[in-house]
């Protein structure tokens, strides 16, 4: 009995200090939002903020993913060429051997998936660290993508229907890449927070050896979570390609990094065991206003890089002190 009530006790401090961060991140997003408004006339227009959040989508479902990973304390360093790959064998399956769209978009998907599957068996049974093996799947995929596509871009210019997964609307004057980032959030919290692989994430996170000697199956569970990032990354993908109509063997590397920092502004831990999807979306949009704010006030890329790693520091050093508070 008493267990439990300082087992309740320790949920309601963490859902406490969530809301409080999600509370905090939001503020931080809002002060942006009218900084830059009241900074540029041409920043607070309709067409402007939908290409924000149209520049959100691809970078915002690639840490949807990352969120589950990093909530186990662990890390997923191939997002960003395993997007590629994905959208290199969506472009294989649907032009050159001419599939229906539908089956190359969920070949395209199920590539992250096995992607996942195998960034998952190499940490979990392997015991090779996340960083290490992730590192390893990064440039597995950076290489496959270049030779599965002869380093060529693969256009989808005669498959129209392609292009409008990300490009269609259908919510009128919003594109459809917008509208798969906010399901695919929706999809994200309902599996972080209503069902038992969420419980597991948390659990592996917070404390992964209490988790495996009260009977759960570690291993197994951190393969299934980085199998459902590696889905999440093959969603990522699709909307890429058909946002640029075209899949790009060469792009992706670096994607991974912008990601993480996403989930980190948005205040999951990256020592594991606290994080939400809602504020890795926060967190997403807010590298996206501060990105396109920059931009609109002709700041020099150089510089906005810098801004950016600046944020990404702060957030760090937050969760760092956040960590010391609650020991």
């Amino acid at each position: 009995m008493e267990t439990q009530l300082v087992s309740n006790d320790k949920k309601k401090i963490q859902m406490k200090s969530n809301a409080i961060q999600q509370f905090l991140a939001f503020a931080s997003l809002i002060v942006l939002f009218i900084f830059f408004s009241i900074a540029s006339p041409n920043f607070f227009q309709f067409d402007n903020v939908i290409g924000i959040l149209l520049s959100t989508s691809v970078i915002g479902i690639l840490a949807l993913g990352a969120t589950f990973i990093i909530i186990t304390s662990g890390i997923d360093l191939s997002v960003g060429t395993v997007m590629t790959l994905c959208s290199v064998m969506a472009g294989i399956f649907i032009t050159s051997m001419g599939l229906p769209v539908i089956i190359g978009v969920i070949g395209g998907i199920l590539t992250g998936a096995v992607a996942g599957l195998l960034a998952g068996l190499a940490i979990s049974k392997m015991r090779i660290p996340p960083f290490i093996a992730t590192l390893a799947v990064m440039m597995i995929a950076k290489g496959l993508a270049l030779v599965i596509s002869g380093a060529a871009p693969i256009y989808f210019t005669a498959i129209p229907s392609f292009t409008k997964i990300a490009m269609g609307n259908i919510i009128p004057g919003v594109p459809n890449a917008i509208v798969i980032f906010f399901l695919m959030a929706i999809i994200g919290a309902i599996l972080l927070n209503k069902t038992i692989i969420g419980r597991y994430t948390f659990a592996i996170g917070s404390n992964e050896e209490a988790t495996r000697l009260s009977g759960v199956n570690v291993n197994k569970w951190k393969v299934i979570i980085y199998i459902i990032a590696g889905i999440f990354t093959g969603v990522a993908g699709i909307v890429m390609a058909a946002r640029l109509n075209s899949a790009q063997p060469a792009l992706g590397q670096g994607y991974e990094l912008e990601a993480i920092a996403a989930v980190v502004i948005g205040g999951t831990s990256l020592s594991g065991g606290k994080g939400t999807i809602l504020g890795t979306v926060i967190g997403a949009l807010i590298m996206s206003v501060l990105t396109n704010g920059l931009r609109i006030l002709s700041v020099p890329q150089e510089w906005q890089t810098v801004v950016v790693g600046a944020v990404i520091l702060i957030a760090v050093y937050a969760d760092v002190l956040r960590n010391k508070k609650s020991k």
